[in-house]
Formats: C-alpha cells, structure tokens, sequence
C-alpha cells in the first residue's frame, strides 16, 4: 500500500525531507481488530510537531496521522458490529481507560507509535471505531475525530458551555477552534473570536460567530468586550503564552477558561489577583474519553453538524498540505485525499 513514512528527524527546517511516500505491506489485523480503506485523512499540529521532531517518545519509522474517514475493508474474528463496507471514521485517543477525568498513563494517539492514517490501509481495534455520520461526506467526516473530541470535551465537559454563554475563541483558523467554533454556534452560544487574519474573522462569522477582533490590534481585548456587552463567560484557548494573561483580565467574574494547548509558549505573567478576585475557573483539557467522543459524535448527527474544511492535497502531495499547515494558513481542516 501507499503510505506517507517518516523515516528519520532531521532540522525543523528541512523536516518536509523526512515525510517520504513509500510502498509497505499491508498491515495484518487481530481477531479483535478492522482493516480500514482509508478514502480521506487529516493533518493535525501533532503531525507537524513530530515531523520536526518537537515530540515526545517518537519512535520511527511511523505512517503519521490520526484522523480519516474511511470503508471497513475486513474484519477479525471476533468482531460482530462491523462488516465489509460500513463506513467509518476512527477515535484516535487509545487506553484512556475508566477515569473520566484524565487519560491513563497508558494513554496514546494513533499515528505515532502506532501507525497512522496517512496511508492506504490502517488497522484499528473494533473499540475505536465509530459509524460515519450518514450526513457527512468522507472529506467532512476525515475533519472530526482528534481536533473534535479535544473541542467537545473542553466546551461541554470542562467549560459547561450552554445556551446563551458569551464563549471567547482566541486564535481562530485551527482545527479545534473551528470545530468549536460550530459545536458552540449549534447549542446556541454566543461565539467570538481573535485572529491575526480580517480574513479569518470574516470567515468565523460567516459560520455563525458574533463578531471578533485582530490580535494585532492593541485594544482587542477592549473591542471583545464592547461587542460582547462586556461579558465573556467562558474561553477557551489553545494559544497560552500573553493572551492567556489578557483572556484572565478581560473574563467575566466567576467565568471558565479552559487551556486545551499553547501554541505561542509559556504563560511569565499569570496576574494571580484575577484568579481569586474574580472566582475564575481554570481547567486543562486535552483529547477525550470514549464516552465523550461517543456523545461528540450524537451531537453532530443530531445538529447535522459540518466540520470546517481548509483544503484538500493528493496523498502524493502530502508536502504541500504540511507546508500550509506549518505557514498557518488555514482555515480548519487540511484534508488529504488518499483513495478519492
């Protein structure tokens, strides 16, 4: 099979030298397991985290990837739920095991150490794998599993987003943002946003968004708040770093701020006195349990949900799709054609 293999680290420069297209056997599934013709995949940052080599436990050579969207091609033994031809799409965030507050210490993400989906086939335990939502095509569906489930469980199982709320996206234009950009719009909430992009501001309020303000304004923070009626209740950040000192300033009191990443680094200047003072609620989260991708999944069939698409590459062009990913280009989900 045709498969994307990252087969050595080298500088974070010339890591689109390491990502080469190569001919592997395809992999031989266990009785408990499927065997997946993946028809389209996504990119995530992890991807290009590891390919730069700014990963932790990289074990190569590795088929990278975590998202698609796909047909069951065979099945093992015991699996009954499954058969040849269902359409699937897969929960990357394997052994969470039975705490639903936070992932065993066993927990791992498909495409890396495990191989991925970047590739022509990938085999999956039946545990992870989930039917495609019937109202999706397979370059929709390729766009939920990793960057959904990690904005689902910050929104609704940290965050409490509900009806109503005043939800702050610093950073729009990711794949978690913008998938909780439609999460929150569909439950009613009332959604803004910051980019360093006119462009993706727009973009964000053509999908339902309230309004936002460019980062690169001095006064954003000021601009949120007159638009939002000076109330933000709940933000969600992936940046870290200065604006998740600026998202604690301008919160409501008793507001919710999930951190979910940091992107632009460190937070140096936490001003402790907003933490208390406003009775703020501050939660980490990442990835989710099976229970939540589960629900994840139920929400969007039921709001017919659509992920947010950037743009789509040939699996033979796979460099091109992790150079706009590393130029943050986008605009949601980089999707890569791999069986079309």
């Amino acid at each position: 099979m045709k498969a994307a293999l990252l087969k050595k680290i080298g500088s974070p420069e010339e890591f689109l030298k390491n990502i080469k297209m190569d001919d592997i056997p395809i992999p031989e599934i266990k009785v408990d397991e499927v065997l997946i013709s993946v028809k389209f995949a996504a990119l995530n940052h992890r991807d290009l985290w590891i390919a730069k080599g700014a990963y932790p436990g990289i074990n190569l050579p590795v088929i990278l990837g975590s998202d698609c969207a796909g047909i069951i091609h065979s099945t093992g033994s015991s699996v009954s739920n499954f058969k040849a031809g269902d359409e699937v799409i897969i929960n990357p965030g394997f052994n969470w095991e039975s705490n639903e507050n936070f992932q065993s210490k066993d927990f791992k993400i498909l495409g890396m150490p495990d191989n991925g989906t970047l590739a022509e086939f990938v085999a999956v335990n039946k545990s992870y794998v989930y039917k495609k939502p019937a109202h999706l095509n397979f370059t929709q569906a390729s766009g939920i599993p990793l960057t959904g489930i990690t904005a689902y469980r910050a929104l609704f199982k940290m965050a409490l987003l509900k009806k109503g709320d005043n939800l702050l996206i610093p950073g729009i234009g990711g794949g978690v943002s913008s998938s909780a950009l439609v999460f929150a719009v569909s439950t009613g909430a009332n959604v803004y946003v910051t980019s360093g992009s006119d462009d993706k501001i727009m973009k964000a309020v053509s999908l339902g968004a309230k309004g936002g303000a460019n980062y690169k304004n001095d006064n954003w923070d000021k601009e949120i708040l007159e638009m939002s009626g000076n109330n933000i209740n709940v933000i969600i950040d992936g940046e870290g770093g200065d604006t998740f000192s600026k998202c604690m300033e301008l919160i409501s009191y008793g507001g919710r701020i999930v951190c979910y990443g940091s992107t632009s680094g460190r937070t140096s200047n936490i001003p402790m006195a907003r933490l208390f003072w406003k009775q703020l609620k501050i939660f980490g989260s990442t990835m989710g349990s099976p229970d939540d991708f589960t629900e994840m999944v139920n929400l969007i069939n039921d709001n017919k949900i659509i992920p947010v698409i950037d743009e789509v590459f040939p699996l033979e062009n796979i460099s091109d799709a992790f150079t706009r990913m590393n130029e943050g280009k986008q605009f949601g989900k980089i999707v890569v054609a791999v069986d079309s």
